[in-house]
This record gives C-alpha cells, sequence and structure tokens, in this order.
C-alpha cells in the first residue's frame, strides 16, 4: 500500500506542477496581450483625433498641404501597423512594425504642431486648443499603457525563462514576447503643445 501510495506522488506531483507552470504562463500571456489592448485603445484614440485637427487646421494652412498630408499618410501607416501587432501583439517584427510607424506618426505630428505654433489665429482658436489639450492627454495615456504592456512583458519573459518553467515553455509553444520600444529620441516626448 505504502508503494503505491508513494507512486501516486511521484506521478501526480510532476503533473502538478507542469500544470501549475502552464497555467501560470497563460494567465502571464494573456495580461500582456491585455496590457497591449490598452496601447491600442489610446493609438486608436490617437487616430480618431488627428483628423479631426488635420480638418479644423486646413482653412488656415492651405499652403501647409504637405505637413497635413504627411501626418494623414503616417496616420494610415500607424493605424495598419496597430492592426498587424494587435493581432500578434507578443511577435517582434509586428512590434518593431509598429515602433517604426509609430517614429513617423510622432515626426508628422511634431512637424503639425510646430506649424500649428507658428499661427496665432490658429493657436487662439477653440476647437485647436481643445484638440491639441485632447491629443497631449492621449499622448500621456499612451505613455502610461505602453509602461504598463512593458512590465506585463518583462514579468512574462522572466516567468517562462525561469527554472523549472523553461523545459515546459518551449514545449506548449510559449514564445518570448517582444517589448514595445522606442529607440528614436524624438519619438520618447509627447507632441508639445504651448497656449
Amino acid at each position: 500500500m505504502t508503494g503505491i501510495l508513494i507512486a501516486l506522488a511521484v506521478i501526480i506531483i510532476p503533473v502538478v506542477l507542469v500544470i501549475g507552470i502552464y497555467n501560470a504562463l497563460v494567465a502571464l500571456r494573456n495580461r500582456y496581450k491585455n496590457a497591449f489592448a490598452q496601447i491600442d485603445v489610446q493609438l486608436k484614440r490617437r487616430y480618431d483625433l488627428i483628423p479631426n485637427l488635420v480638418e479644423s487646421t486646413k482653412a488656415y494652412l492651405t499652403h501647409e498641404k504637405t505637413t497635413l498630408e504627411n501626418v494623414i499618410a503616417a496616420r494610415s501607416g500607424a493605424m495598419n501597423a496597430s492592426q498587424r501587432a494587435a493581432a500578434s501583439p507578443g511577435d517582434p517584427s509586428a512590434m518593431q512594425g509598429l515602433m517604426q510607424a509609430e517614429g513617423a506618426l510622432a515626426g508628422a505630428m511634431s512637424k503639425l504642431v510646430f506649424t500649428v505654433e507658428q499661427y496665432p489665429d490658429l493657436k487662439a482658436n477653440q476647437t485647436i486648443s481643445q484638440l491639441m489639450e485632447e491629443l497631449t492627454t492621449t499622448e500621456n495615456k499612451i505613455s502610461f499603457a505602453r509602461q504598463a504592456y512593458n512590465d506585463s512583458v518583462m514579468t512574462y519573459n522572466t516567468s517562462r525563462e525561469t527554472f523549472p518553467n523553461i523545459i515546459f515553455a518551449g514545449m506548449f509553444g510559449f514564445v518570448a514576447a517582444a517589448l514595445y520600444e522606442i529607440t528614436n529620441q524624438a519619438e520618447k516626448e509627447a507632441p508639445k503643445v504651448k497656449f
């Protein structure tokens, strides 16, 4: 009888351990995917604000047509990259594409903000002021969401790389998730709005 109990313990303990590791990795993977979804929500909010800002500034900036077109094109590219990254938030190539597209958008938006600052009538316009304030608030929310995502990815990657989890992570298809990193210093700053 004792031999049977020992044999059962030798079988049950490793099975429980593997189930625990698997469930913990699933929970951590879902947490970083949820954290990316929060970034995605804020990016979509930003993408929705940009056309309003562009339309509101068109009347004032007819001679700055290239700036407006660059913002529209960068927004479109960033939206496409965001959709690819949302489909697979842990995929390093999708995240790299998103980071590059967001960098292009940040550059175009910075130029638009600079242009807006050069026109006193435009800066005084209540609609533009409100849109710029919403954009700044959204940029801050994006920054917080990126931090939460990176924290979740770090926790997930650390868990999947520690022993004994690393033994089972590969067997169950838990691959390393990519951090949301910004490499261009200009992209690290939210657009400056001066009133």
